[in-house]
């Protein structure tokens, strides 16, 4: 038995619970980090405490079907200061239980219960709403990190070519090759890229604090990303057609259903505006007693025999109301007109929205072709000149003019590259597919 016990014990140690089940990966993919935020995200956890006060709300409005039911105690003291009576002092006493049922009300609880239940919905769609909002800063902030990642790369190398450039501008001056002039612009051009480096090393740093608040990590915990090797294949992926992008996302995208809803619920708000010109019925009982000291009212004595049981019928007919319910039905009409707007400018936003990306997606993509193309170029033009300025036959400016100019071509294809990658990846997140890059 005593073995076996120490078996369970070992089995639970080894199983991981709770917190254990969710820590934190060494390195983060861009599905990791959407996976921890959507779970640990301040938002959507306001977003779902949001969702069970309107839950609340929902059983409050159904509560209201049902009787209410009161009751009262009322004690009193009166003091009588005329010789004529034997007792100066009396005390009284009455004991109430009173219970109402409305019958009727033109619809109105029924109604307030149906725009509960939608508003429960929408805030559903609110969580939602909240998971797409952090799902999107995520996506857009890691892929910034990893574009910083490769522009520090890209520095980085720059930095070897220049000093590679400088120790040889050294010796040729030393062969008197070239000038001092000629060294003193290599070890300039140095200098520039170093700085350029430490730059892009900053920027990289400032995205990765931007994706760590946005995961609510602590202070002192450090953020590792796993880098993909991302093709050409992954940036020139082919477009979904942009009509279906647009129609699928007026199916899923929580913002055009929740403006539906808000339509359903203004009408709502009409039929119960409406339903103030209406009479209302109740039923109305009581069950009570009372005492009088000094009296053959005693407590004892009404307690056990006299309760007195009453039973009724209310009938309210509104008749002039100052025109509150004339002004309801008039300010009802006008909250559904505009949220019919609402939602055509919901509709027209979404569609800027998918426009705009598909547009981006498609100029990314042809940008990154041609930014291939005119690297392939200033890559060749560069190793000839750098090859002429060794033979002596190109001067440094130009040489320098090069590589500036082949520095900007890499930062041309990385650009075009990550925004052509952060495009596809919104144009799938509007159709609510899953956002991931392959690594």
């Amino acid at each position: 038995m005593k073995q076996y016990m120490l078996i369970l014990l070992s089995l639970l140690i080894s199983v991981p619970f709770g917190i254990q089940a969710q820590e934190k990966p060494t390195q983060w993919t861009l599905k990791g980090c959407l996976d921890y935020a959507l779970e640990h995200n301040i938002q959507v956890k306001k977003s779902k405490i949001a969702l069970e006060e309107t839950k609340v709300d929902t059983k409050t409005a159904k509560a209201q079907l049902f009787p209410s039911l009161t009751a009262s105690v009322t004690q009193g003291l009166v003091n009588y200061p005329s010789n004529e009576v034997a007792t100066h002092t009396s005390y009284s006493g009455n004991y109430t239980l009173n219970a109402n049922l409305k019958l009727f009300d033109g619809g109105k609880r029924t109604t307030a219960i149906k725009q509960q239940q939608l508003q429960t919905q929408i805030q559903e769609l609110g969580i939602e709403q909240s998971e797409d909002d952090i799902e999107i800063a995520i996506t857009q902030t890691y892929l910034q990190v990893l574009y910083a990642y490769e522009a520090v790369r890209i520095n980085e190398n720059t930095v070897e070519v220049s000093t590679a450039q400088r120790d040889r501008s050294a010796e040729l001056l030393k062969a008197g090759s070239i000038s001092r002039t000629d060294l003193a612009q290599m070890e300039s051009q140095l200098s520039t890229d170093k700085y350029q480096l430490v730059v892009a090393q900053t920027n990289l740093e400032n995205y990765k604090l931007q994706l760590k608040q946005l995961l609510e990590l602590n202070i002192n915990e450090e953020i590792f990303l796993q880098i993909p090797q991302l093709s050409s294949e992954d940036v020139l992926s082919p477009l979904p057609d942009k009509q279906t992008v647009y129609q699928t996302s007026l199916s899923v995208m929580p913002q055009i259903k929740s403006s539906r809803m808000n339509i359903s619920i203004a009408e709502l708000e009409k039929k119960k505006a409406k339903a103030g010109y209406l009479p209302s019925l109740s039923l109305n009982a009581g069950l009570g007693t009372g005492h009088l000291s000094g009296t053959d009212y005693s407590f004892g004595s009404q307690m056990w025999n006299k309760f007195n049981q009453s039973i009724g019928v209310t009938l309210s007919i509104p008749i002039f109301s100052n025109r509150e319910n004339k002004s309801a039905v008039e300010k009802a009409q006008l909250a559904y007109e505009s949220s019919q707007l609402d939602f055509l400018n919901a509709e027209k936003e979404l569609l800027k929205t998918v426009e705009g990306v598909y547009l981006d997606a498609i100029s990314s993509q042809n940008q990154y072709t041609s930014a291939i193309e005119r690297l392939k170029s200033v890559e060749e033009s560069y190793k000839l000149t750098e090859e002429q300025f060794y033979l002596g036959m190109k001067n440094t400016l130009e040489l320098l003019t090069e590589k500036t100019n082949l520095l900007t071509a890499q930062q041309e294809v990385l650009q075009s590259k990550y925004m052509s990658i952060l495009s596809i990846q919104l144009l799938n997140f509007y159709q609510k597919k899953p956002i991931d890059i392959n690594y």
